[in-house]
């Protein structure tokens, strides 16, 4: 993932292993699409858990447009 561009809007949270600027994120999912969105709602998961604001909620909306994935692999 990239998240680079959110990384200063998400100061304020601890955000475990999304805590780097390009995290890799693992996941069990059927196909790639449940897999970034599974990377993305433990993302969103972790943000509520901290802070169940309307504030909150409106951030972890605005931000996905800000993610990338920029990568997704199937472990061999």
């Amino acid at each position: 993932m990239d998240l680079s561009l959110v990384m200063g809007v998400l100061k304020k949270f601890k955000l475990q292993e999304y805590s780097d600027p390009f995290p890799t994120i693992f996941v069990e999912a059927k196909d790639p699409d449940e897999a970034c969105y599974l990377a993305y709602f433990k993302l969103v998961e972790i943000l509520l858990k901290q802070d169940n604001s309307t504030e909150t909620t409106l951030l972890a909306k605005e931000i996905l447009h800000d993610i990338n994935i920029r990568k997704v692999s199937v472990p061999k």
